[in-house]
């Protein structure tokens, strides 16, 4: 049931439901890139730090997995994010964990870990009047480097791990990664328009590679200030292949 302080939005073409709060952590369009970014296969476990409302998780649903982990710190929100995976039947395949990521331990490790992390550093920007935005999108619970602190920990040695981060704070992100001795594989810019610079990226970290490629920027706007194709299919929930 949808309550009064809540909208129910549908994505994908219809295919999935979300509620969200009217007031508080909504999420934007880095949620699809990121969604449509990650590449899975049937066998893999996946693990989500910062689960949100559970939208990522929820869009990855049409693509091949085991099952996935999501953890989420604020109790409103994961508890939301439960009534989001009762809401389009996932049970079985989503399990939402009300806990501080910097502190799970699920004494077992996953194929594949992703993360929209809080992108605005715990000095900067204007803290939101509601504290749920805040956590969603400062660094006021865990920053970058805790989350790629825990990527270490819980990721399988041959395992993939997905993040979108603002292209402002890449230093950020590449010391982050150092640090925890992953390897940036692939890394996609992300661009308003054509002839922008870069406000996101898209980054496929692992342990063992040895060259990062760049791939082709995703442009989300047109001249004319519509999506672009590729933006268009992407948030329509375009088809994937199955890994093999």
């Amino acid at each position: 049931m949808k309550g009064e302080d809540e909208t129910l939005d549908s994505f994908y073409l219809g295919r999935i439901l979300v509620l969200q709060k009217k007031k508080g952590y909504r999420f934007s369009v880095d949620s699809p890139l990121l969604a449509d970014f990650i590449q899975t296969k049937k066998s893999d476990e996946l693990l989500e730090l910062g689960a949100g409302n559970g939208i990522i998780s929820l869009l990855l649903s049409f693509k091949p997995f085991k099952h996935i982990t999501a953890v989420e710190i604020q109790v409103s929100l994961a508890a939301l994010a439960r009534r989001n995976i009762s809401l389009n039947k996932l049970e079985d395949k989503i399990t939402i964990i009300h806990k501080d990521l910097c502190t799970f331990w699920p004494r077992r490790k996953f194929d594949v870990i992703f993360s929209n992390p809080p992108y605005i550093k715990k000095e900067r920007g204007h803290l939101s009047a509601l504290q749920e935005k805040s956590i969603a999108k400062h660094e006021l619970k865990c920053d970058i480097f805790d989350i790629m602190q825990k990527t270490k920990e819980l990721l399988k040695k041959e395992g993939r791990a997905y993040f979108i981060f603002p292209a402002k704070r890449s230093e950020d992100f590449r010391e982050a990664v150092e640090m925890n001795k992953l390897k940036i594989k692939a890394i996609r810019f992300i661009l308003p328009r054509r002839e922008r610079t870069p406000n996101l990226f898209l980054a496929e970290c692992d342990f063992s590679s040895q060259k990062e490629f760049i791939m082709s920027p995703l442009v989300l706007f047109d001249e004319r200030r519509n999506y672009t194709s590729e933006a268009k299919e992407i948030f329509s929930g375009r088809d994937h292949a199955a890994a093999i």
